[in-house]
């Protein structure tokens, strides 16, 4: 289960709050809708730092330019892996996937209780 989202901003969080709340369900559709977005605005951001229009990407890849305007829109949810790895490698890109660690306050807790005082870092043997 995602944890609930913390925002800087009181409106977004109060948005959030009234609308995704503590709802399991809703929380997973917020974060799957949140990579759709990331991979959408990642295949625009490769394709407009390479100067290229739809059409032009869309013949390097092997595709339709409907199908890049598809890919770089904000709502498509058929993003594969493949499709991202193919636009990146068409414009001489390599795709790197990171797993980022969930915060929840357990999390934070524990990471609070293995900190070392500063002097007890400085007296740790140094290594090569």
């Amino acid at each position: 289960m995602p944890a609930k989202r913390k925002f800087k901003s009181a409106a977004v969080q109060e948005l959030y709050d009234e609308l995704i709340g503590d709802d399991p369900a809703a929380q997973e559709e917020f974060e799957e809708g949140l990579v759709n977005i990331e991979a959408a605005q990642l295949i625009h951001a490769m394709r407009t730092k390479a100067a290229l229009s739809q059409r032009e990407l869309a013949r390097k890849v092997g595709t339709s330019a409907s199908a890049i305007n598809r890919l770089e829109s904000d709502d498509y949810q058929g993003h594969t892996i493949a499709m991202v790895r193919r636009i990146a490698t068409a414009l001489n890109r390599r795709l790197e996937l990171r797993a980022i660690p969930i915060r929840t306050r357990a999390a934070a807790r524990q990471r609070q209780a293995v900190k070392l005082p500063r002097t007890a870092v400085r007296d740790l043997p140094k290594t090569r």
